[in-house]
């Protein structure tokens, strides 16, 4: 059984045989060095006599003195104890955060496989454990780490596993050992990371409250706003809210090829995402009278001027870019250059349309029924946005930031 204790600025490794007597303190005489567990390598000069004064007379109440021998394991440097250089690496020195009490199974797996000598076969460097260190593994982590050494069951069920393989080949009626490895593995060794979820939770539910109350207060005062004012407030919005676009340009040139010949169009804001690729957005105040029609034609309610408008003017400025195609890309890139990183480009790639506007407040819900019909028909728009849906999905992610 091997134990660690704290003495003054040193950890001590003592170890106590399974049997009665002590071959110890006669091997480190004979040999230049024991090693216990397959783990750790101790030599002479490190051990420490009953007479020491590193030992206290009750340091072993469970046992006789002469039954449990002890070594110097570590010694304090600053607020971590260094492990002896060659105790359990040559290549690498190992630090603990002095906090942390040792046990045999940061060392040793099952099987005596030396934990330390799997981590050197991969990394040379020193290694801290715990505490401020900026380069320290978390005590935490570490000790999630040890469950990825193999024990003997797993060691087992891999036999079987290769076993069963190759016997299924040609023998009917062959447990599918390999099957039940798997899915052993499968529950074992899941990568879980930090519940990013989490980390982030208080910024979305601080970021989704701000842009609701600023989308509310606008609402309220609509009419204290202009045409460009409202888009450029509503641009802010949706760039906080879609985090795949990193910029927005404004009157964007586009070549339009016409029967009437060819003509230079504007598109209003054209979004990048961080690949380089493009889409187009419109955004108009919100007339509550600018989606359905009140009226119906053949028992369906149809989108009104305004909205199938806007649609089509997407529509029209999606086939003028995709016919620009790599020339458009060209142009682009080159213009808005002193904008963008260096060696970033625009794509023109099946751009697709955002269009924001209207509100749903007035509608029926046979209304609304035909409106996600009409949102849901056009193969070139992304998403048709109402003021009213876009608080709906703000206060739906709100209410699921505070369930976490």
């Amino acid at each position: 059984m091997i134990n660690f204790k704290k003495s003054g600025d040193k950890i001590l490794l003592q170890y106590t045989p399974e049997r009665q007597e002590n071959w110890i303190e006669e091997a480190v005489t004979r040999r230049p060095f024991v090693t216990l567990k397959k783990t750790f390598t101790l030599w002479k000069d490190l051990f420490l006599k009953e007479d020491s004064s590193e030992i206290e007379d009750n340091d072993y109440p469970d046992f006789d003195e002469y039954e449990t021998s002890s070594f110097v394991f570590a010694i304090l440097q600053g607020d971590y104890y260094k492990v002896i250089r060659g105790i359990l690496s040559n290549k690498f020195d190992i630090y603990f955060y002095h906090e942390i009490s040792l046990i045999e199974s940061y060392f040793v797996a099952d099987s005596n496989i030396s934990i330390f000598k799997v981590i050197e076969k991969i990394y040379s460097k020193d290694i801290y454990i715990g505490g401020p260190n900026t380069s320290s593994i978390a005590f935490e982590d570490f000790r999630n780490l040890l469950q990825y050494y193999p024990r003997n069951y797993e060691r087992k069920k891999y036999v079987e596993g290769r076993i069963s393989s190759v016997l299924r080949n040609y023998l009917d009626n062959v447990k599918d050992a390999a099957a039940v490895y798997q899915k052993y593995l499968d529950k074992k060794l899941s990568a879980k990371g930090a519940n990013l979820t989490k980390v982030f939770q208080e910024y979305e539910l601080i970021k989704n409250q701000t842009i609701l109350e600023k989308v509310k207060t606008m609402l309220r005062n609509e009419h204290e706003y202009n045409e460009y004012q409202w888009q450029q407030e509503i641009l802010q919005i949706i760039l906080l809210l879609y985090p795949k676009y990193l910029y927005v340009f404004k009157e964007v040139p586009v070549i339009a090829r016409l029967a009437s010949g060819i003509k230079e169009k504007a598109i209003d804001f054209l979004l990048i995402d961080g690949n380089g690729n493009v889409d187009i957005i419109e955004i108009k105040k919100p007339f509550e009278n600018a989606i359905m029609t009140s009226g119906l034609y053949r028992d369906n309610y149809i989108p009104l001027r305004e909205l199938s408008g806007t649609v089509m003017q997407i529509e029209k400025y999606i086939y003028y870019l995709n016919r620009w195609s790599e020339e458009g890309e060209k142009v682009l890139t080159a213009k808005y250059k002193n904008e963008l990183p260096e060696g970033f480009g625009i794509k023109i790639t099946n751009p697709g349309g955002i269009i924001i506007m209207g509100r749903e407040l007035n509608l029926t819900a046979e209304q609304k029924r035909d409106f996600e019909v009409v949102k849901r028909k056009y193969k070139n728009i992304v998403d048709i946005i109402t003021y009213d849906s876009l608080i709906d999905r703000l206060e739906a992610a709100i209410a699921q930031a505070k369930k976490l």
